[in-house]
């Protein structure tokens, strides 16, 4: 089945009005393992902000935080759900399964951005709902309608919607974006081209078939590993800098450089994959990897900050 076919497959179910969905059903269309590492992240830069924020306020932060990634998921499902439909990793979410109508999906994603963004503004501050809302936006128009199917450099542009959560996190104790944030932001945004390209190569047939242009279908499998090792190295370089900055301590650094120097390895060992090679393991171990280093290097600055409060005698 073509995109084409599929379009106007989703359109015919949009126009019969039935609709089997279930609480399950929306939940998925939500992305929850994205929402996952975007609350974590979000909490990260929430706590390791300097100053404070009420626990109930903290709690509402996050949950509005949580709630506008899952608009952005729902969104993005609603308009990719004809290439969606064709890819296997993607054919049995819910709208291409026809568990749930386009318009449903859209309704759905635009009433949770609006509760999101306008709880967030009027409970914390708007600094952070105002990047809430451009995250929002970035993702689901930007990337998803705009970068995604137009050009090779769609996940490294594009990566910024998913950088944005520390900041968001950050802003809403402070009420300002200082270059600590940014750093974060920057943790995130150079480490997700050799996480995602890392999928793309074991996946490039689906895009190929749909149409998306990832960097493996448009420069070919040899640019995409040279790019790899490139973003992994300043991934590696730029995931140490707040130990150097002073927000971070000196066993942050170097559990920070250590995941960074497996993150290497990791990336040299895909530059240096056999050509014609159909099994490409060490692009999953890569990919695999990649999601734990992001994990690790946010609980080492969660935990490097509970440890400096406590011992200062903090909380108590």
């Amino acid at each position: 089945m073509t995109v084409i076919d599929n379009h106007e497959a989703l359109a015919k179910q949009a126009e019969s009005g039935l609709s089997e969905a279930s609480a399950r059903d929306y939940f998925e269309l939500l992305k929850p393992r994205v929402m996952s590492l975007v609350v974590f992240t979000a909490f990260t830069g929430l706590v390791v902000a300097p100053g404070h924020i009420n626990p109930v306020l903290g709690f509402i932060a996050i949950l509005c935080i949580a709630v506008g990634a899952g608009a952005s998921g729902a969104l993005n499902m609603w308009y990719d759900a004809d290439i969606d439909a064709v890819m296997s990793r993607t054919a049995r979410r819910p709208i291409p399964s026809g568990r749930v109508s386009p318009s449903e999906a859209l309704a759905f994603g635009l009433v949770l951005s609006g509760f999101s963004v306008t709880i967030l503004g009027l409970a914390v501050n708007w600094l952070s709902a105002g990047i809430l809302a451009f995250t929002i936006f970035f993702y689901a128009v930007i990337y998803t309608m705009w970068l995604k199917r137009s050009t090779s450099q769609n996940i490294v542009i594009g990566g910024a919607a998913g950088a944005f959560p520390p900041v968001i996190g950050w802003a809403c104790v402070t009420g300002s974006v200082p270059m600590e944030s940014i750093v974060l932001f920057l943790i995130i945004f150079l480490w997700t081209p050799a996480h995602f390209w890392a999928l793309a190569l074991f996946k490039m047939r689906d895009y190929e078939v749909v149409g998306v242009p990832m960097l493996p279908n448009v420069a070919g499998i040899p640019a995409t590993k040279n790019q790899i090792v490139v973003y992994a190295v300043l991934t590696a370089i730029i995931g140490v800098v707040p130990a150097f900055m002073g927000f971070a301590s000196l066993g942050y650094g170097i559990v920070a450089a250590i995941l960074g120097v497996i993150f290497i390895h990791c990336s040299i060992a895909v530059w240096r994959m056999a050509d014609g090679d159909e099994k490409m393991v060490p692009a999953k171990k890569l990919f695999g990897f990649s999601i734990f280093y992001l994990f690790a290097i946010f609980s080492a600055l969660l935990i490097d900050r509970l440890v400096a409060v406590l011992m200062s005698g903090g909380w108590l």
